[in-house]
Formats: structure tokens, sequence, C-alpha cells
């Protein structure tokens, strides 16, 4: 009896101790992995909105873009979004671009929080590939774009409409 408690011991403990091995070294590599550096160009990506239009961040060359990413069940990223559409409506006739990629929700999800929130801009879904491309975690996120197409800033968390003001300021070409 005593020999079968310590062999359960032993690979409960061995357990563990591949567990926490695992999850420092998957910290460890977690930033190498990142891949956006402020000053350098964005990942490139083509996803398709709402409404079955394709969308490729280098077909903005030339304007800002305001990429935000985002997820319904995400309490900072709803109330940060009528801010958002306050500020595009203010700067999309200066070349600033709103794209709002949402975490791999359902369509029907998505396009109810749409109406819900009256959002004009392109509303994408992103199954994983772009956000592993962008390192995203936790949202929200946003990523400043300039007319250039590098990254000019990036902001962790919910913004305010003063903040969202000046960040489309930042990259009005």
């Amino acid at each position: 009896m005593k020999k079968k408690r310590l062999i359960t011991r032993t690979i409960i403990l061995a357990v563990m101790v591949l567990a926490v091995g695992y999850t420092l070294y998957a910290n460890m590599n977690k930033d190498k992995n990142q891949k956006i550096v402020i000053g350098k160009p964005a990942p490139d990506f083509v996803l398709v909105d709402m409404e079955g239009n394709k969308h490729r961040l280098s077909d903005y060359k030339g304007q800002g873009v305001f990429l935000n990413f985002w997820a319904t069940w995400c309490k900072p990223c709803e109330r940060e979004m009528p801010y958002i559409e306050n500020q595009y409506q203010q700067f999309k006739d200066q070349g600033v671009q709103v794209l709002a990629i949402d975490s791999g929700e359902s369509e029907l999800a998505v396009n109810r929080f749409i109406e819900r929130k009256g959002m004009t801009f392109p509303v994408l879904i992103d199954e994983g590939p772009v956000q592993a491309a962008y390192g995203i975690n936790p949202l929200p996120i946003t990523f400043l774009i300039d007319k250039e197409g590098n990254v000019v800033k990036s902001h962790t968390g919910e913004l305010s409409e003063e903040t969202v003001r000046e960040f489309m300021e930042q990259i009005k070409p």
C-alpha cells in the first residue's frame, strides 16, 4: 500500500514539475514571439468584414490606421467603442481609418454588438493568426499605424474619448 502511494505521489509531482517548467518556458519565450516593434512596419494581414469586404492592412498606406483588438464580452472594449465611433466620424475624412478586429467570436454576436453600439467603421473577425502576429493579450489593445504603415504606438487597456482623439490626431496624415 505504501509503495502504491509513493508511486502515485511521484507521478503527481513529476506532472506538476513538467507543468511549471512548461509555463516558465512559455512565459520566457512570449516576448520573443512578439513581432511588433515601434517604428517598424506593422504585420500585414487580410481579413473580411461583416459585410464580406476584404481588408488588407497594406491597402491603407497613405492613411493613418487606428487598429483596435476587442471582444463583445470585454467590458472595457464595450465602454470605449462609442468613443472610437465618435472620433472616427470626426477623422474619417481626414485620412484616418479604424479597423476593429474581434477575437474570433460568432458573426451573430458581433453583428448584435455592432447594431447595439451603432458602429460604422469596418469590423473584422480574426480566428487567431492576426492576434498571434500582433502578440495580443489582454484585450483591448490598440495599435496606431502611420501613413507609411509603421507602428507608431500601442496601448493596452481602455481608452477615454480624449485619448482616442489624441491618438487619431497623431496618425492623421
